[in-house]
């Protein structure tokens, strides 16, 4: 530790309490444990026996291509039972079994917020704002969490966890850096600034430990200590969040020295940036050391990579700021699934950049990808009624030369529909596409869809649904599809009024699970929930933060039907389809439907197929996507119509032969095909059919 100088200058050993407190925060700091736990690797054959170079999607697809997500403080829970003792309860997972999901995803649950004097302080992000390796004891326990990887693994099933590789929480690491003791500083992206400029820097207020620096503060510090604004605000919230910049209150050093520090945020002010470019490579010691926890200690077998697209930045010669496409970010995210690889794991990455960036990550990063390509686009179908901008999307994905089975195609997570549309927002605003018998520059066509589903899903007519900031809305799938049937009042809801939700929501349903790649879903799809009101959840939207009342409690199995709300004080949401056990018990509900459509894609083995086309149409509404199956299985056409007009049309596509078209869901003959390829396709409104033409038989 360094020594402090007294009024002469000469150094004075530090106080008794002060070696204590450090002592104690480096005990608790995660970079401390992870390079504790890098000794016992070293020197052993394990970590050679796997390849890694290349991510392997279609690896990670066999060994779980349905995954349902959790989200930890939505749980409803019996007394006496934390949030991880309820996931690994074995009548959920014999619900999952029969359904047909073999991952869980459970969402962040490791320590998570802050640490002040000698105190946690809660999560400011749902625990993405991690400061710890153990386990939140707000959801349990470290064997809790061991014991539901253990309940997977009976049910032919994985364990997903989660790492965040662009920042922590305000932890002890981070006091530590702000104290400067030895290279802890070198974890994060903050800048010591010099005393004699503290006049420019606003004041923290009592009980804060930091605050959002404004715009001309930052145009300051631009000159000479910081790189500047970034490219763009995520969570911007007037008065709340206006740059990605705060700074702190003076905080007195191991050395005795009294410093105030602006370190960089990409999200909220308590999730502060690693810096990944630092010669102590602290930050990458870290994270590889909570990845390897994860595996190792607790048994996921997978982890989630979030905002792993944020850990280059620099100030370009012109004085902008290069903080997205970066091509630190490309290096991190290889080093990190190349570890995971070794270890014999896999790796997800939630990356919401433009499709370059998803297409450049994925080579030897990842080895999936959330579907942020097609997701924002299946979603403009729905509420247009017209498919064009989804076949575009579609195909992109293939130009990108980017396989569709390395993607995750998902119905609600934790978040807000995004749509930011940031493929045409940055790199390629100044692009023309054509898009309905026009062209368009890229910011003006994500104008226009932006536009389009905020008027479709929420406004004035459909206020259960409400804009997030300024990426998109938060909402459930549920009351997305409420608004698009034009529902003005989601508390009231008629049988046939959820009887056409529910229909919708299995039309999306086929649309993310009847293509190549991993099919996910979550608690809230599963029990068909709605919106809270945002009442309900004042405190913590106050900040702008709307996502929230996408976020209600939800119960899966009926065990505790008197609960108002979740372990951790979320109110129970309202539900259309009720808990999964309720729901196997009626082959028309929700989960039983879900676990048919299910059954047939496992049994022709759809998630291992290869997208080969996506044709156009004649009827807006139509979608259609042919894949070959594997094995020789037969050609197999997804036709989905996301409009409320029937389908009646004749389709030419390049078949392997004349011959019989078999639904694959209801089992049937539907017509046939010709020498020409022509095919009748026919649908009623939001309905969908997967067809099978079988190949010729081997002479």
């Amino acid at each position: 530790m360094s020594k402090a100088s007294d009024a002469s200058g000469k150094n004075t050993p530090p106080s008794s309490d002060l070696q204590k407190r450090v002592a104690s925060l480096i005990e608790m700091s995660m970079l401390h444990q992870a390079r504790q736990a890098a000794r016992s690797y070293g020197g052993t054959p394990r970590m050679w026996r796997r390849p890694y170079a290349h991510a392997r999607p279609r690896a990670a697809s066999a060994i779980a291509s349905v995954w349902v997500t959790t989200y930890p403080a939505s749980i409803i829970t019996t007394e006496g039972t934390s949030v991880l003792g309820m996931l690994g309860d074995p009548n959920l997972w014999q619900a999952f079994s029969s359904i047909g999901i073999r991952a869980i995803h459970t969402g962040p649950t490791k320590r998570s917020g802050g640490y002040v004097d000698g105190r946690y302080t809660p999560t400011v992000d749902g625990n993405f704002d991690r400061i710890g390796f153990d386990t939140d004891p707000a959801f349990g326990t470290r064997d809790e969490f061991i014991s539901i990887a253990r309940m997977a693994a009976a049910h032919n099933a994985v364990v997903i966890d989660d790492v965040i590789p662009s920042h922590t929480g305000k932890g002890p690491d981070f006091q530590l850096a702000c104290m400067r003791h030895e290279d802890y500083t070198g974890l994060y992206h903050m800048v010591e600034v010099a005393p004699e400029d503290w006049e420019i820097l606003p004041d923290v207020p009592a009980g804060q430990q930091s605050v959002n620096l404004p715009p001309e503060v930052v145009d300051i510090l631009a000159q000479k200590d910081i790189v500047g604004h970034l490219q763009r605000v995520i969570f911007f919230e007037p008065g709340v969040k206006e740059t990605d910049w705060s700074v702190t209150a003076p905080i007195i050093g191991v050395d005795g020295v009294k410093r105030r520090w602006v370190y960089l945020h990409y999200f909220k002010e308590g999730q502060p940036s690693l810096n990944w470019l630092d010669p102590s490579f602290a930050a990458q010691q870290m994270i590889t050391g909570d990845m390897l926890h994860s595996l190792d200690s607790l048994g996921a077998r997978g982890l989630r990579l979030d905002a792993n697209g944020f850990l280059g930045i620099e100030k370009g010669e012109d004085g902008t700021v290069w903080s997205e496409s970066h091509p630190l970010s490309v290096v991190g995210n290889n080093l990190l699934g190349g570890i995971v690889r070794k270890a014999g794991g896999f790796t997800f990455q939630e990356l919401n950049l433009t499709v370059d960036d998803i297409a450049a990550m994925s080579g030897g990063g990842a080895d999936l990808s959330y579907d942020f390509i097609t997701r924002p686009a299946y979603q403009h179908a729905l509420v247009s009624g017209d498919t064009e901008f989804l076949r575009m999307m579609l195909r992109m994905v293939h130009e990108y030369e980017i396989d569709p089975a390395s993607l995750i195609h998902a119905l609600q997570n934790h978040d807000e529909l995004t749509l930011e549309l940031v493929h045409f927002w940055t790199l390629h605003a100044n692009d023309m596409f054509h898009l309905g018998d026009q062209s368009w520059q890229g910011r003006t066509l994500r104008t226009y869809i932006r536009e389009t589903m905020y008027e479709g899903i929420s406004g004035p007519d459909t206020p259960y649904n409400l804009r997030f900031a300024t990426n998109g809305v938060a909402c459930t799938t549920a009351s997305m599809i409420a608004a698009v049937l034009g529902y003005a009042d989601i508390r009231d809801l008629e049988p046939r009024q959820v009887d056409m939700i529910r229909k919708i929501h299995l039309l999306l349903v086929m649309y993310n699970a009847f293509q190549p790649g991993i099919f996910a879903l979550s608690g809230w799809d599963l029990v068909g929930a709605l919106t809270l009101d945002p009442e309900q959840v004042s405190h913590l939207i106050k900040d702008g933060d709307t996502r929230w009342i996408g976020r209600g409690a939800y119960d899966l199995t009926d065990a505790n039907p008197d609960a108002s709300h979740s372990a951790e004080g979320l109110p129970r949401a309202e539900t259309l389809y009720g808990p999964l056990t309720a729901q196997l018990a009626d082959p028309e509900s929700f989960a039983s439907q879900l676990k048919k459509l299910l059954a047939v894609r496992d049994a022709y083995g759809i998630a291992a197929s290869e997208q080969l086309s996506i044709p156009d149409v004649k009827t807006p509404g139509l979608l259609i996507m042919v894949h070959n199956l594997p094995d020789r299985r037969g050609l197999q056409i997804t036709a989905l119509n996301f409009g409320n007009v029937p389908v009646d049309e004749v389709l030419t596509i390049n078949v392997p032969q004349a011959g019989p078209v078999f639904d694959m869901v209801a089992e049937t003959i539907e017509g046939e095909v010709g020498e020409d390829g022509a095919l009748q396709i026919q649908l009623a409104p939001y309905q969908g059919r997967s067809l099978r033409i079988a190949y010729p038989l081997p002479a």
